[in-house]
């Protein structure tokens, strides 16, 4: 199994709690910033987070793909009301990952040390994928 496809099965088993969690913490905002942005309360935003909540009002899904920069379609998929119609369609990245895409206030430092992890974490893969 490819290293990509690795990525993708291990989001496919996130719930969508785990990766808002994981979104708002790349978007260093805390669950207070969340509910002054959004007007969701903070009660709410963490019973999602922990899954308390499985099935989010699609408007709140809304807000939150608007203040993350992610995709609203994949947070629905996410939340189980959209099933995906064909297998031809190219698999979407991640919500972190697409969360991670939409960052545009990266210093020049954090941008390199993300791309050295990154080149560290690929490395790894390689060194276990020859084992």
């Amino acid at each position: 199994m490819s290293k990509s496809e690795e990525v993708q099965k291990q989001s496919e088993s996130s719930t969508l709690g785990e990766e808002l969690r994981q979104i708002r913490g790349v978007r260093n905002l805390k669950l207070r910033d969340v509910e002054r942005l959004t007007g969701i309360s903070n009660a709410y935003l963490s019973q999602l987070e922990t899954g308390k909540v499985e099935k989010p009002s699609p408007n709140y899904l809304y807000k939150l793909a608007e203040l993350y920069k992610i995709p609203y379609e994949q947070l629905m998929e996410k939340a189980g009301y959209v099933v995906r119609q064909r297998k031809s369609q190219p698999k979407s990245r991640s919500l972190v990952g697409a969360a991670l895409a939409t960052i545009d206030d990266l210093t020049p430092q954090e941008e390199e040390e993300l791309v050295k992890y990154l080149e560290f974490i690929r490395s790894r893969s390689k060194r276990t994928n020859r084992k």
